[in-house]
């Protein structure tokens, strides 16, 4: 008698939203399309139409949609046909990859330990914008990247992960720019499949990885 074998997994329906470029968006496309993802681009919708990160997924296969913030007369209508045109996809996970809008608290609500983000300094320092000047203008001898899950207060969810590396003598807020990206693009998607695998959720105030409380930094990786 033969043997079945065993059911695949289905992949974690992923939602990446945008409205720039899409470096890190491609990074996790590459992710998406190796043999052994736990996750897969259900949709990529962008804010912006002339977001180049809309000609990546539409290169790789991946559906592709616009919702203008200037359609709508505010936030909260705008973040409304945001969650009904990302609910449409079925997505189970949402990623914001260089996505340039200020969240509804009701749309954080709506994706409540299901929404993650990546902030380019080592949370709790430097919420915010500037933060590879900032780093400098504090004489800090290491700057990041962090992965966290989203909540109300701005850049303030519980860490997943973090990649730390050196401040270098003669480093600008470019240079340090530069180096930091390529770590954003090892450690999102990384926690992602954290999520689609089953292993990451956010309790409480804090991230739990293989059902152990993270630490306040989340995974730390150094380099």
């Amino acid at each position: 008698m033969t043997q079945k074998a065993p059911m695949a997994r289905e992949k974690c329906r992923v939602a990446v939203l945008i409205s720039g470029s899409g470096t890190n968006l491609q990074a996790l496309i590459d992710a998406a399309a190796t043999t052994d993802a736990s996750f897969e681009l259900c949709a990529v919708i962008s804010n912006k139409a002339e977001a180049y990160g809309l000609t990546r997924a539409r290169e790789a296969g991946i559906p592709a949609a616009v919702v203008n913030h200037r359609d709508y007369k505010d936030r909260e209508s705008f973040d409304r046909a945001l969650i009904d045109s990302i609910d449409s996809y079925g997505a189970e996970l949402v990623v914001l990859a260089g996505f340039m809008r200020i969240l509804t608290p009701a749309f954080v609500r709506h994706y409540s330990g299901r929404l993650l983000n990546i902030h380019p300094s080592l949370l709790p320092k430097y919420q915010g914008l500037h933060t590879h000047q900032r780093a400098l203008d504090a004489g800090d001898a290491e700057h990041g990247v962090t992965v966290h899950f989203v909540t109300e207060e701005l850049d303030g969810g519980p860490p997943i992960v973090q990649a730390v590396i050196p401040v270098e003598s003669g480093d600008t807020a470019q240079s340090l720019a530069q180096r930091v990206q390529a770590q954003e693009h090892v450690i999102y998607p990384l926690a992602v499949s954290w999520f689609a695998e089953g292993r990451l959720r956010m309790v409480g105030d804090h991230s739990e990885l293989d059902g152990e409380r993270l630490p306040p930094t989340g995974n730390v990786v150094r380099t």
